[in-house]
């Protein structure tokens, strides 16, 4: 968080960011409901695989995509410092606006490169996605696992809203939403399959959904 907000304070000239694509998607003020709620999205989960799932391996493979991938967003803004100049110029009135006036106040359109809004919320959902996989697997109840299939289903639905106001709202381009999901991949591949392949190599009697740290 400090060296955020050492960033978001830093005189650095930005790279700004933009894409063709970007000029084809209109602004539209009522993507501010998804967008708001990714912070209540992102601390349920978190609050979830802290507190309530039993697998301490889960616990350790969210926390670890998340850190990697704030940790090489920290890194990129100093190394390469990026901004935007797709914000429109707010006209009328009504709530919508005003509270996405309010966004862009406190919000500088600056360090965007990649968007932290899709990288959290799609390493949010590949976590609930593993977890209800290894629950469904051991499921023996068709209904319990229609259950799983709709809560995934439901909130894949809130990630890809969330992942559409980031630029519906001019928060962020497609080059920086294309990032997010390129590092998720990579931290996906690396501490959902990389890694615990290597340790079912070399512990073979350990189950799988056994609670253990193998970073």
């Amino acid at each position: 968080m400090a060296a955020f907000i050492f960033l978001e304070k830093s005189n650095t000239e930005p790279h700004m960011i933009h894409s063709f694509i970007d000029d084809q998607i209109p602004f539209c003020e009522y993507f501010i409901i998804p967008y708001l709620l990714w912070f209540v999205y992102v601390a349920c989960v978190l609050w979830y695989f802290t507190f309530r799932q039993k697998r301490t391996r889960e616990y350790y493979q969210l926390i670890a995509t998340l850190g990697t991938g704030m940790t090489i967003f920290i890194i990129t803004c100093f190394v390469y410092p990026s901004g935007q100049t797709l914000r429109p110029e707010l006209t009328g009135d009504g709530m919508f606006l005003r509270i996405v006036g309010t966004l862009y106040r406190l919000d500088t359109p600056t360090n965007v490169l990649p968007s932290m809004h899709v990288f959290c919320s799609s390493a949010c959902w590949l976590a609930l996605y593993e977890h209800c996989r290894t629950r469904m697997r051991k499921q023996k109840y068709a209904r319990k696992i229609r259950k799983q299939k709709r809560l995934l289903a439901g909130v894949g639905l809130l990630t890809v809203a969330i992942i559409l106001s980031t630029v519906f709202l001019k928060q962020h381009s497609v080059i920086d939403v294309a990032a997010a999901i390129l590092l998720n991949i990579i931290c996906y591949q690396m501490y959902y399959k990389l890694i615990p392949m290597r340790y079912r190599k070399r512990t073979p009697s350990v189950d799988e959904g056994e609670s253990v740290f193998y970073f």
